[in-house]
């Protein structure tokens, strides 16, 4: 028992733990088969396991829009230099998304691929930006114990009237995935493809040099019936699945109330676990992407004026139900997210993460609230109606 103890405290002392692991050595044949058994159950649950048991795995993303709102990356470009010019911001970032309640650190690499580094004149620092990105969500994943996502995403470069893009992005990809793989990556998230063609490939290059990673795909729906390369949306994600992603469905450019009917309408063909990471935008019928929304003067609103649309964190809350009620498994928010928006999220889920804490009690507001010691002057219906 000195011996079970001992290790204990190496790993961090709790009675709980102490116990547990007392119960396992009764059980284990040797001191090493009981070491083993301590670490595995110490360990995060990988992501195809949760998936397996039914889980709602969030994902909290947006870094692009929420660095640019804070005046640390450019819009328009949208090439994530914060990574290696402010590391410590990504890295704090990646901590609040995780305290709000996000179950994986995305590491930072979305656009950090050979095509944006090339039009900034910075490809030099194309491996420099992965591996710093990589590291970072690395360090905060091992930290809380999340799990850590390598990204990969849209190219720019597809072109369905010149095949010369196909290996172009087959390299572009290669490259992203190997870093990921060797920066310890639990699994790849590949999002934002607008072509079937294009997330076949990134889900083809993961198997590929992915070293049996899984991968998430998601794609990205702009108006009408087809994606770019003329492919239903329905079949598109039914081939994803059937080629071995572990979970398929839909990201970014859509808000919840244009993204959500989308899924339900194919979600009985799809034999993998969901997808749903709209942007918290309250985008409609008429225009059903966030980059169409127009302000009252018919001015396109994206990227800098899309404020007066974004979703209250009401709205997030009842779409993660409505999500979850249909089968969503992998959750998340995208351009525009924010972690208030993810503690929105995680508590509809019915979650608390330790950013619930801190949410809102309105119970003790000096006008609005009902605890009994309240001054009764201020709390008084009269008093109310004069705000």
């Amino acid at each position: 028992m000195k011996f079970v103890e001992c290790f204990v405290n190496s790993i961090g002392r709790s009675d709980e733990r102490l116990n547990a692991a007392a119960g396992y050595f009764d059980h284990c044949s040797s001191r090493t088969e009981w070491i083993t058994t301590i670490i595995k159950s110490l360990l995060p649950a990988g992501l195809l396991e949760r998936l397996r048991d039914g889980e709602t795995v969030i994902c909290a993303e947006g870094y692009l829009f929420e660095f640019e709102r804070r005046g640390y990356l450019q819009a328009g470009t949208f090439v994530p230099e914060v990574v290696i010019e402010h590391p410590e911001l990504v890295e704090g970032l990646h901590r609040e998304f995780v305290h709000a309640g996000s179950d994986v650190v995305l590491a930072f690499t979305f656009y950090a691929h050979r095509e944006k580094l090339r039009l900034i004149g910075r490809e030099a620092d194309l491996e420099r930006i992965n591996r710093t990105a990589l590291r970072l969500a690395r360090k905060v994943a091992d930290d809380t114990g999340t799990l850590m996502a390598g990204n990969i995403c849209g190219t720019n470069i597809y072109d369905a009237t010149d095949p010369a893009w196909e290996p172009a992005a087959r390299a572009m990809f290669k490259e992203q995935i190997e870093w990921a793989v060797e920066g310890g990556a639990d699994f790849i998230y590949a999002e934002t493809f607008f072509a079937y063609a294009e997330a076949q490939l990134a889900l083809d290059c993961v198997k590929q040099y992915g070293k049996g990673l899984p991968v998430v795909v998601s794609i990205s729906k702009h108006r009408g019936d087809l994606l770019f390369d003329g492919v239903p949306l329905g079949d598109a994600l039914v081939r994803l699945a059937e080629a071995g992603a572990a979970a398929v469905g839909l990201n970014c450019g859509r808000g919840p109330d244009t993204m959500l009917p989308l899924l339900e309408e194919i979600k009985d063909k799809i034999k993998v676990p969901l997808v749903a990471a709209p942007v918290p935008y309250r985008t409609h019928p008429g225009s059903p992407h966030f980059m169409t929304l127009r302000d009252p003067d018919g001015k396109v609103a994206f990227p800098l004026d899309l404020d007066p649309w974004l979703c209250s964190r009401s709205q997030i809350a009842a779409f993660s139900r409505r999500a979850h009620d249909i089968g969503v498994r992998y959750i998340g928010l995208c351009c525009g997210n924010a972690s208030h928006f993810t503690r929105a999220m995680a508590e509809a889920l019915g979650r608390q993460p330790p950013a619930s804490r801190y949410t809102a009690d309105m119970s003790k507001h000096a006008y609005y609230g009902t605890d009994p010691t309240l001054i009764n002057f201020n709390t008084e219906e009269v008093c109310k109606n004069k705000f």
